[in-house]
C-alpha cells in the first residue's frame, strides 16, 4: 500500500484546513469503499482526513419541517431513523438495499455519496481505463459492459455510479451540503454528481477542499409517497442492473400534481427522469401515462453490444413503482 499521512479532525474547521492544505487528500468515514481502493492500488492519497469525530452524526428535524442528516450518519441508522421511515420510505428502502448490514453499520451518509463506480476496469491496474488514468482508453466499450451505462455516458466511459443512497436523494430533491474555503454552499442532490464528458476521472461537482457536511431532505416531499426498487442479479449483497426511486402526489381528480423520478444503474450519476416528470405532470395517474412518460425518458438511451436488457428492464421498474404509489395515493385519500 502506498504510504500515507494521517490526520484526525477533531472540528469541521480542522477537517476543511487539512483538505485545503493537502490537494489530494482523501476524507475517511467508514471506509468501505476507499480503504478497498487504497488495497487495490487504484487510490494513493498521500493524507487521509478521519472525519468520523466530527459532530455530523445526527439526524435533525428543522423548523420547517426538512430533516438535516449529518455527513457521518451511519447507513443503518438513517434507514431506521423513524423520521425517515415515515416521511421518505424510498430513502429507507434505498439504503436497505444496498450492501450487507455489517457494511451499512460502517457506511456514512457522506462516503456513500462518495462511493466510486465498481466497473472492474477502473478497479483492474492493468486494464485501460480513463477514469483512473486519463487518455488511457476506456476498455469497457468493446470489453466487458453488461452492468454498464446506457444513458449518458460518452466516448470516455461508460461506468455507473454504484450508490442507491443518491437515486433515492435525487427522486426526493433532496440538496447535499458543502463546506470549503469559499464558505458554505448547496447543491441539488441530482446535480451533484456528473456525466463523464471529457473528464470521467471527476464524480462529482465539489470543488477542490470541500467537505460533505449533510445531506437535507426537505419538507415538500415528506408528506408524498415515495418508493425504491432494485433490480440485481441476486436477491442480495449486489449492485443494481437498474434501480427506480419515485414519489408521486395526485389531486383528487386523479392528476400527477408532483412527481420526482430517478433512475440508478443506467448512467454515471444517478439519473433524474426530467422528460418523464414533465410528461407526467398534470396527466392522469394511469399505467399508460406512466408508460407512456417512461418511454420518452428512455428514447435518449444508447446501449452497448450486451446491456440492451436494460431499457425495458428500467421502464418496467419505474412503470411498476409509479403504478403501486399511485394505488397507494387513492388508498391513503380514500380512508
Amino acid at each position: 500500500m502506498h504510504p500515507f499521512a494521517y490526520v484526525r479532525a477533531g472540528t469541521v474547521e480542522e477537517a476543511t484546513g487539512a483538505l485545503a492544505a493537502h490537494p489530494g487528500a482523501r476524507c475517511l468515514g467508514g471506509g468501505t469503499n476507499l480503504v478497498d481502493l487504497m488495497k487495490l492500488g487504484v487510490e494513493r492519497p498521500d493524507v487521509l482526513v478521519d472525519v468520523t469525530r466530527l459532530p455530523l452524526d445526527t439526524v435533525e428535524e428543522l423548523p420547517d419541517g426538512s430533516l438535516r442528516v449529518g455527513a457521518t450518519v451511519r447507513n443503518s441508522d438513517l434507514a431506521a431513523h423513524p423520521l425517515v421511515r415515515d416521511r421518505y420510505p424510498a430513502l429507507s428502502q434505498a439504503l436497505l438495499a444496498g450492501a450487507s448490514g455489517q457494511l451499512r453499520n460502517a457506511a456514512t451518509t457522506g462516503g456513500n455519496l462518495l462511493q466510486r463506480t465498481r466497473c472492474p476496469y477502473f478497479q483492474d491496474l492493468s486494464k485501460p481505463c480513463n477514469k483512473r488514468e486519463p487518455g488511457s482508453g476506456c476498455g469497457a466499450r468493446e470489453g466487458t459492459h453488461r452492468d454498464h451505462a446506457v444513458l449518458g455516458h460518452s466516448a470516455h466511459c461508460v461506468a455507473t455510479h454504484p450508490s442507491d443512497m443518491s437515486v433515492a436523494l435525487a427522486a426526493l430533491d433532496a440538496r447535499v451540503e458543502l463546506l470549503g474555503d469559499d464558505g458554505a454552499r448547496e447543491i441539488p442532490a441530482d446535480r451533484f454528481h456528473r456525466l463523464p464528458g471529457d473528464h470521467p476521472e471527476r464524480d462529482t461537482e465539489m470543488r477542490p477542499g470541500e467537505l460533505v457536511t449533510g445531506v437535507l431532505l426537505p419538507a415538500a416531499t415528506a408528506s408524498l409517497p415515495s418508493a425504491y426498487r432494485k433490480a440485481r442479479d441476486r436477491a442480495s449483497y449486489a449492485f443494481a442492473l437498474a434501480s427506480v426511486a419515485a414519489v408521486l402526489g395526485t389531486a383528487d381528480d386523479g392528476t400527477v400534481t408532483h412527481v420526482g423520478l430517478a433512475f440508478g444503474a443506467l448512467a454515471h450519476k444517478p439519473w433524474r427522469a426530467e422528460r418523464a416528470e414533465a410528461a407526467l405532470r398534470g396527466a392522469p395517474a394511469t399505467a399508460d401515462a406512466f408508460d407512456h412518460a417512461v418511454g420518452l425518458e428512455l428514447e435518449t438511451a444508447r446501449p452497448l453490444r450486451d446491456n440492451g436488457y436494460k431499457v425495458p428492464l428500467a421502464r418496467n421498474l419505474a412503470v411498476d413503482v409509479l403504478t403501486r404509489l399511485a394505488r397507494t395515493t387513492r388508498t391513503q385519500e380514500d380512508r
